[in-house]
Parts: C-alpha cells; structure tokens; sequence
C-alpha cells in the first residue's frame, strides 16, 4: 500500500519538529519533566520511523464462490498488518479490497452501498467519484453475482494494474511486473476446491511470479458465508491475517492449516446438517467430503501436531463420519502425547464408535489413571462398559 498524498510533507513538518524540540530539550530552552521527556522522545521517535517510510507494494484478489455463495479477499504486502485495512466482506452483499495510496472508508462505505442494491461497477463508480485521490488508489469490488471489477489510478507505482475474470479481480502495485497478476487470475482459475483454498493459491502464484517489488512482510484472509443458524459466519468464515513476517504467506498457510483442522470442521459439520434439514443431500454430502478430504491430507502428510490429530479423530468420531480415518489419526495422536488424557478420550470415543468396546474401556482406564478426579472419564467408562 502506498500512503496517502500529503503524508511526505507531513513526514518533513515532523522531522523538522523533531530537529527544534530535540534542541530545545538539549539547551534546556525547553523544560520536561522525566516522564513527560521520556514520552516526548518516544513520540518524536516514532515521527522518525514514519518519515523514513517508503512506498510499498500489495497484491490482492477479491472473489466469489456460486455454490457456496462464499466471498472472500487474499492479500499480501510489504506492509505491516495490511489485512485490517484492505480486506472488507460481508456474505450476501459482497468484497472489497482497497490498496495502493489505501482509502480504508471504501471498505464500509463499499458494503453499504452493495447493501443497499447497487452492483459492483456503480459501487467503484460512486466510491471513486467523490474521492480527490482517486488517482493514487487501487480498489477492487465484488458483488453476490459474481462480477468483479477493479480501478489502478495513473499515480499508482509501476508495475500497477489489475484482471478481472469470472467470479474474480485481481490488482497490484509496485509488482515486478504484469506477469504476477496474470499468475494470478491463472491459479484461480485452475484451483479446485474450497474459495479460501483458491485464494491462497492465488497469492502463493503472485509470489512465486516476482510479487511486489519491496518484498514480504503480511498477508491474510478473509471469507464471508451465508448462515442464519451461525451469523458469525456472515462476517468471519476464514479470517486470519500474518502481521508481520519473513515469510508472510506460507505462514498464512500454516496458520490457516490449523484452522482447517478446527473451526473448519465444526464449519462444515454444521453446514452438512442444516443441508440435511433441507434435504439437499449433494451438499450435505460435499460438506462431509470436505471434513474427510482434510482428515485424509493430514493423515498422508504424517504431521506431528498432536493437537490436530486429536482435533480431527475427535470431530469426525463424534459425528460418525470416517472411524477408520479418526482411529488412526488418534491412535498417532496418542504415539505422540501419550500422557494426555484428553487425547486418550478421544481415541477412547474412536474404538468406541468403530465397535471396539474392549479397547475403549482399557484406553479411558488409561485417561482415568492420569485424571482419576474426572467425573467425565468416569462416565465415558460407565458408557463403554454398558451392554
């Protein structure tokens, strides 16, 4: 993201104070108390940072999933904490990503203005129309019709520009070149599976195309779902950001990793019943296919995180949903943390429901031994040990 204009002069205004009061302080012209000095020094301090800021680079996606009516942004830049500013959703009303010289109001103004039942081209319109920098912004807008569009102002920093395709905008700035938006609209194009797995990939090709110019620092996600059951999903499905970093995306990966291994598949648990509830027993069936697909890539991919082994043996056991997947993920849980009593429960609950009553009595007798004050282990043994 590029600042916004008016901020180098500002950034002089402040050297030049810093410059006075620094020697006024020093001739003892200026007199501070020691508490009142040390702030002095820290706000001063931090006026320099800011005036040895440069202009920095993003690269963003903002898109549309028709099946699951999902909307989500993906953004990286060598910025600190660029997800809080360029990332905006709201599910059944549509994305946002602003950049460049950022104009963060777009983002709630944006939303509000698809709420009200404009369409993405008459909301970048308005937006921009009423905006003096218009000409240093970059802003990209997707509605519930899956129809992206995107703006590159002629101030913007080479290499600037966007694509725009179906259910998709792709923008950036300061960017090696062309070819990292093109690599972007690529791999959304040719990734299969969830919308947040496609925007991922998107962000992994703009990288690995040159990416921005300045380098990495953060990168985040953010999806928006349609739930009434779980509201909370309207706003944040997916939303994780990496503020600072060497490596901002692939720990944006890693994070979202975990993440898929746990509040995901309470996710898609829950999206599978309310399918159920409407007899739409194909989705019911791809939400559950998803929750497998994750147990069965972690398991070939032999993690050592016990805590998501442990994760996902316990949500797929608890919803009889791939036994023999979640024995094996516990049974590697429990090689890994042995003297955890919650991970011995979980494969417990897995022998249980794969009809291996022996074995889930001798393994919650293991967890009691660990914890004999649970009155919980205590009823799962009563449990396992009724005919």
């Amino acid at each position: 993201m590029t600042r916004p204009s008016g901020v180098m002069s500002k950034r002089r205004g402040m050297i030049r104070l810093f410059e006075v009061m620094l020697k006024m302080v020093m001739s003892r012209t200026l007199w501070v108390a020691p508490f009142a000095l040390l702030s002095l020094v820290l706000a001063l301090s931090h006026c320099a940072v800011l005036a040895g800021d440069v202009n920095i680079g993003t690269f963003s996606i903002v898109a549309f999933d028709p099946v699951t009516q999902e909307l989500g942004v993906a953004v990286q830049s060598r910025a600190f904490g660029v997800g809080a500013a360029v990332a905006w959703a709201e599910a059944g009303v549509g994305a946002i990503a602003t950049q460049a010289s950022t104009n963060e109001s777009f983002g709630p103004e944006g939303l509000a203005l698809l709420r009200s039942g404009k369409t993405s081209k008459q909301v970048l319109d308005l937006l921009l129309a009423s905006d003096e920098g218009r000409e240093d912004r970059q802003l990209a807008v997707i509605d519930t019709d899956g129809t992206g569009v995107n703006h590159t102002g002629s101030r913007c920093l080479d290499w600037a520009g966007g694509l725009t395709g179906e259910a998709f905008a792709c923008q950036g700035n300061i960017l090696v070149s062309e070819e990292v938006v093109k690599a972007m609209a690529a791999a959304f194009k040719e990734t299969e599976g969830e919308l947040s797995l496609k925007l991922l990939a998107t962000l992994v090709a703009a990288q690995a195309a040159g990416g921005d110019k300045r380098g990495m620092q953060s990168a985040a996600i953010l999806v928006v779902r349609p739930s009434e059951e779980h509201p909370e999903y309207n706003y944040r499905y997916v939303d994780l950001r990496v503020e600072d970093h060497a490596d901002p995306i692939n720990e944006l990966i890693r994070v979202y990793r975990i993440h898929e291994g746990s509040d995901l598949l309470r996710a898609h648990t829950r999206y599978a019943a309310h399918y159920d509830s409407l007899g739409d027993e194909e989705m019911a069936a791809r939400e559950r296919g998803l929750v497998g697909a994750t147990l069965k890539r972690v398991l070939s991919e032999e993690t050592d995180d016990a805590d998501l082994l442990n994760s996902l043996a316990w949500f797929c056991a608890t919803a009889d949903m791939f036994i023999a997947e979640a024995v094996v993920a516990a049974e590697r849980a429990v090689a890994l943390s042995p003297d955890d009593a919650n991970i011995l429960d979980t494969l417990a609950e897995a022998y249980f429901r794969d009809g291996r009553p022996g074995e889930a009595v001798a393994t919650i007798k293991r967890a009691i031994e660990i914890d004999p004050e649970s009155a919980y282990f205590r009823e799962q043994l009563e449990r396992f040990e009724a005919p």
